[in-house]
């Protein structure tokens, strides 16, 4: 259990910023070595700080671990609540697309955290995936499969349409390292997001396009 969730104090500033400074350093360890391979001191060595400081704020390795996880997931479920089923169904998946690609640029740790989870089994993550996540992606799914049976968009899973939108985009963060080593140096900058948009809006609209 966290500091927060201890003590019954009000929390202080001083407080809150060694709070999301050991938050911050555990993103960099996590998303490097993943939970298993990470410990207590290298958080506390990526923090700046001694062991004995970084648990007066955190109990255990778990206890850092559990509020990015929630925080994560709280993100990268964002993009796919602003799905908006009143919208223009084109317009409305290819922003989804762009903002999950604009998140791996931007986020990267994050993803390859949420990553990590995901290969371990997802124990901090398995109430959740099938509640709050599920429970997204139907409704999502839904709204999908209603602009197909409006003929808006053509005909196709719906769920596996997000999923593969998810597998696209994340890759980029994921698996940073190989796509820049195989785009080289030409093309292995920041135009790759770019380059990568363009692709994806092919990919995806062009195949979701009603046919006529």
């Amino acid at each position: 259990m966290s500091m927060d969730a201890e003590n019954t104090k009000p929390v202080t500033r001083i407080q809150r910023e060694k709070h999301e400074l050991i938050l911050e350093a555990a993103l960099d360890v996590f998303s490097q070595y993943g939970f298993r391979g990470s410990t207590i001191d290298q958080i506390a060595d990526a923090a700046g700080m001694s062991k004995p400081n970084l648990l007066y704020y955190f109990k255990s390795k778990e206890d850092i671990h559990a509020p990015l996880l929630a925080r994560i997931l709280d993100t990268w479920l964002e993009p796919l609540r602003a799905l908006d089923q009143n919208g223009d169904p084109l317009p409305e998946l290819q922003s989804y697309i762009r903002r999950k690609l604009e998140m791996s640029r931007d986020f990267p740790r994050e993803s390859r955290l949420f990553a990590n989870e995901m290969l371990r089994g997802a124990p901090g993550f398995s109430d959740v995936l099938h509640t709050d996540l599920k429970d997204l992606v139907d409704e999502k799914a839904r709204v999908i499969e209603k602009w197909m049976a409006q003929g808006r968009i053509a005909r196709c899973d719906a769920r596996h349409l997000i999923f593969s939108i998810w597998a696209t985009t994340q890759h980029y963060a994921d698996f940073d390292i190989q796509v820049r080593a195989v785009l080289g140096k030409e093309r292995g900058g920041e135009t790759r997001f770019e380059d990568a948009a363009r692709f994806l809006d092919q990919l995806f609209l062009h195949g979701l396009t009603p046919k006529k």
